[in-house]
């Protein structure tokens, strides 16, 4: 066994191979003058291995990934760990504290990396992370939900000409992976540019702990600690891998009182109906209908909308993709698992 020798040094603590390590970085002070920092949970295994890190409530009020990391760090035995994991549950402490998607400042921390330490409190709670996570990382996932009132599918979001990314995304095993480079200034990104490959698992609804979204995205990240050989085994396969490089979301066209007709991760075909719109009297006002087939990846969990306003997410795969995507669904509805 190569026993790695080098300490591994954040926010000011060094962690020895073989340590569990919970410390805390300073990102920003109160009203009252008192700390605000950033937990973190630091796994230090005994043999030399790559850096990954775990980001979670990026954005405040998305909770799956704290239970994500919660159950890894009290389930999953890491004796076995090469490396080390860097943990991060709760990233974004102003926003969460409020249950909130932005900080007091009203800033979207996914728009704000790789941060400055001179700029707004959004901007420097991304540079703490920035500096002493991202920066002394290999690899990165970055856990959310869906935003609002909205609920995702599970799905990874990489970028996936880049092949590090690439190969993250895949071996983490959701049958779902949706190609993008992330937005501007966003963790992934920025990230990645930094020289660290970084993959978003995405599934769910905010400000709730799912359990199946959980599941999936705890198997994931053992995943990909297998596929970079942080733990021992090779990475569970899902039966159907789809590359999704064409989404689009389906807008209302005129307001009143949503019926959804699908649910997520439905495939549909072109003309199939999404949603009904009434109004308070019940009568049809709008009928929003599928413009392509494709697989229903977002759905709003509003039932009263605007004209405009988001209600399906749809993925456009190959049309074999679609037909055998169909099948695993048509199995799992007659209750053969998926």
């Amino acid at each position: 066994m190569t026993v790695a020798r080098r300490d591994f040094v954040i926010a000011g603590t060094r962690v020895a191979p073989g340590e569990v390590a919970e410390v805390r970085i300073k990102a920003a002070e109160s009203y009252t003058a008192e700390p605000v920092t950033i937990p973190v949970t630091v796994v230090r295994g005994l043999r030399q291995g790559p850096t990954l890190f775990l980001t979670a409530t990026i954005h405040g009020d998305e909770l799956n990934g704290v239970g994500i990391i919660r159950d890894l760090l009290l389930d999953q035995p890491f004796d076995e760990l090469a490396g080390c994991l860097v943990a991060v549950p709760v990233a974004n402490v102003p926003a969460f504290l409020n249950l909130d998607r932005r900080l007091p400042d009203r800033r979207d921390l996914n728009r704000a990396f790789p941060g400055s330490a001179r700029g707004s409190l959004t901007s420097r709670v991304a540079h703490s992370l920035f500096q002493e996570v991202v920066k002394r990382s290999d690899f990165g996932i970055d856990l959310h939900t869906a935003g609002g009132d909205r609920s995702n599918y599970a799905q990874l979001r990489a970028d996936l000409d880049h092949p590090q990314a690439a190969a993250l995304a895949h071996a983490f095993g959701c049958p779902l992976v949706v190609h993008g480079a992330g937005p501007d200034r966003s963790l992934r990104r920025a990230a990645l540019k930094a020289g660290v490959p970084t993959i978003v698992y995405e599934a769910g609804s905010p400000r709730r702990l799912e359990r199946p979204y959980i599941e999936v995205g705890k198997r994931g990240v053992v995943n990909v600690l297998r596929h970079l050989a942080m733990l021992p085994g090779e990475p569970d396969t899902p039966p159907l891998q789809i590359s999704l490089r064409h989404t689009q979301w389906v807008r209302a066209r005129a307001g009143g009182i949503l019926d959804l007709k699908v649910s997520l991760g439905q495939p549909v075909q072109r003309g199939e109906e999404i949603s009904l719109n009434t109004n308070p009297f019940g009568r049809e006002r709008s009928a929003l209908k599928a413009p392509h087939s494709g697989i229903v990846i977002g759905l709003t969990q509003l039932p009263l909308v605007h004209p405009g306003d988001a209600i399906c997410h749809l993925a456009r795969p190959s049309r074999e993709e679609l037909a055998r995507w169909r099948e695993l669904w048509l199995r799992r509805e007659a209750g053969m698992g998926f």
